[in-house]
């Protein structure tokens, strides 16, 4: 099995090849990245077992030439290049449609004309917007942010493929956890390294807003199991956690006994989203088992340097 990896030099990718070139039913990752977001921990470090497995090629997935050249042989497209940039989720709207809506078109067009059998898409709960209800897979997205609203418009691109392939939405929340290649404008990323370095966190609202969540470690094994499993065409839900801010500092509290805060604009009620942690995706892949936010956030503080 032949696998390529858009945007696989990432937070998601690194974790993810680390997992799959593990697998001696895959005999190779090609991992397409642009190296925008300055990524390079993927090339350090530990060598890879199967070094012969993995190949590297800087490309963007607007080029559709090049990416149509790289799918000659591959059976398996996961398709994680994005335009990320939270909490700015709603500044700079060129660059959201350029690479999540119009850039998830090019990877389409160019998996519809290849031999690719199955494509794997990450997208967003941010799809659903916002709202006091739990969201569920029967939910109607209404995205509020440029970002939201790109991945949406990604996804009409990927519902179209499913009529002719294997093709699997995963709608994943707020990602977080360890990894060389970190994103550290996600939350609680964010907040961990501001706690270890600085025992001071600074709260936009007034913390009560809440946002769904999934660990890193969960989301790279569901889209591992996603590649070797039969997984019927659909959109997921893919969620292990619903926290409020709040609930969040009183973990980071018991880490970090001696840990400040600021508010930001404490009067203001910012925006938030509940998803069921149910999902029709494990009627076919095994379920991931729930672990602490405490248990996962002691880990994380363990991999600090100093």
């Amino acid at each position: 099995m032949n696998i390529l990896i858009t945007g696989g030099a990432g937070y998601v990718g690194t974790e993810l090849l680390a997992k799959l070139s593990l697998n001696k039913e895959i005999s190779k990752i090609t991992i397409y990245d642009n190296l925008s977001k300055g990524h390079r921990s993927l090339f350090l470090g530990k060598k890879y077992p199967f070094l012969s497995k993995i190949e590297f090629v800087h490309g963007e997935i607007l080029d559709s030439r090049l990416l149509k050249k790289q799918l000659t042989d591959t059976d398996v497209l996961i398709h994680l290049a994005a335009m990320v940039t939270t909490p700015f989720a709603n500044t700079d709207p060129h660059f959201f449609e350029q690479v999540n809506h119009w850039g998830t078109a090019e990877v389409v067009y160019a998996a519809e004309e290849s031999g690719v059998s199955k494509f794997i898409h990450l997208s967003s709960t941010a799809v659903y917007g916002t709202g006091a209800d739990l969201a569920d897979e029967s939910t109607l997205p209404l995205p509020q942010t440029y970002y939201g609203i790109s991945k949406l418009r990604g996804e009409t691109h990927v519902n179209r493929l499913m009529e002719k392939k294997n093709s699997i939405i995963l709608r994943g929340g707020n990602i977080y956890g360890f990894s060389k290649s970190m994103r550290f404008d996600a939350v609680i990323n964010k907040f961990m390294f501001d706690a270890h370095f600085t025992n001071r966190i600074q709260i936009f609202g007034n913390g009560k807003q809440t946002r769904a969540f999934i660990h890193i470690e969960h989301l790279v094994n569901t889209i591992e199991q996603c590649v070797l499993k039969e997984v019927p065409t659909g959109t997921y839900n893919l969620v292990d956690k619903n926290l409020q801010i709040l609930e969040i500092l009183d973990v980071l509290k018991e880490l970090y006994p001696d840990l400040e805060f600021i508010y930001a604009n404490q009067h203001m009620k910012l925006r938030e989203l509940n998803v069921s942690l149910e999902s029709k995706l494990f009627e076919s892949v095994t379920g991931f088992t729930s672990t602490s936010l405490s248990d996962e956030l002691q880990v994380f503080k363990s991999q600090f340097a100093f």
